[in-house]
């Protein structure tokens, strides 16, 4: 599986997953692929700096071949800890923020309403929702 960065017409940026670049190419074509903020099936691969290595790069890291789901997630939530300024409640007035050029570009964590949630998107705000798993200790 490959995650690509893609990016609309209107340049929302959004990932995709597919089995490989010719199985995009086709869902692009028959436009099954579209901009989850404006629905544009008008899309593109942008430069990521994320790769995920698949079959045709030789397979994952031998470290993380027998990589258990839950380790898998506990490294995420490290990640998104280490790497996300957590905004809490104030999620949608930062975001907004950082999207009209107020506050500098950064990756942030927080909370929204339905209501938050819904301006966003009709501000064209860029987010991913992503529930976070609480492990016990």
């Amino acid at each position: 599986m490959i995650i690509y960065d893609l990016r609309c017409e209107k340049n929302h940026i959004f990932e995709g997953w597919f089995n490989d670049r010719t199985a995009f190419e086709e869902q692009k074509e028959k436009k099954l692929v579209s901009c989850p903020v404006c629905g544009s099936s008008n899309i593109e691969i942008v430069p990521s700096s994320i790769t995920v290595m698949g079959k045709e790069t030789g397979g994952l890291d031998k470290n993380y071949k027998n990589l258990s789901p839950v380790k898998a997630l506990r490294m995420f939530n490290e990640y998104i800890d280490k790497t996300f300024e957590d905004v809490g409640g104030k999620f949608a007035e930062v975001a907004l923020k950082i999207y009209t050029g107020e506050e500098d570009s950064r990756n942030i964590k927080g909370t929204v309403t339905k209501n938050e949630e819904d301006t966003l998107r009709e501000e064209g705000v860029p987010f991913v929702k992503i529930p976070i798993p609480k492990f016990d200790s």
